[in-house]
């Protein structure tokens, strides 16, 4: 408001009122403007004070969210490393197990060819003396081949007379 509407406002107010209230009226206006400004100071701490304890709780609040979810994570870290300790552990162990059976099946897979070989050649040398053998017998056998025996056709008479004599 600017100086000449308060003027103007000032003199109705002379006018309706009268020169012996207006002083009156001022000091009640006045208290009243106190009053009011008191009342919104007073709302307003209010609200600060409000506003002050839920920035209080909600500190409390985040801090114990945070305490919680720190806790948490910290426990699903152990756990996680526990079970990959575990994973870890069984599976050097199957790899281990795996190998000593690999091993042994190797071992026994020479073992058994070891003797697949002996074998053989212990047949390879039997069979080459044998054909050597042979060989040489058939060589040094010179001796004159038998004459074919006569084939006599028998009969049924010659027979029966050969049965009777002996």
């Amino acid at each position: 408001m600017s100086g000449p509407e308060i003027l103007i406002i000032i003199i109705v107010a002379l006018l309706l009122f009268g020169a012996d209230k207006l002083p009156d009226i001022a000091k009640t206006l006045g208290k009243g403007m106190r009053d009011f400004r008191d009342a919104t100071d007073e709302i307003r701490r209010e609200l600060e004070s409000s506003a002050s304890e839920v920035r209080e709780v909600t500190k409390s609040i985040t801090k114990e969210v945070t305490d919680f979810s720190d806790k948490m994570t910290k426990d699903v870290k152990e756990v996680a490393n526990s079970i990959t300790k575990d994973v870890t552990d069984f599976s050097d162990k199957i790899t281990k197990d795996v190998n000593e059976v690999a091993n042994s099946v190797s071992a026994d897979l020479k073992n058994v060819t070891s003797e697949i070989k002996s074998e053989v050649e212990g047949v390879t040398k039997t069979v080459q003396s044998d054909s050597a053998a042979t060989a040489e017998n058939l060589k040094s056998d010179e001796s004159p081949k038998p004459e074919p025996v006569e084939q006599y056709d028998y009969t049924d008479d010659q027979f029966d007379d050969y049965n009777y004599m002996g």
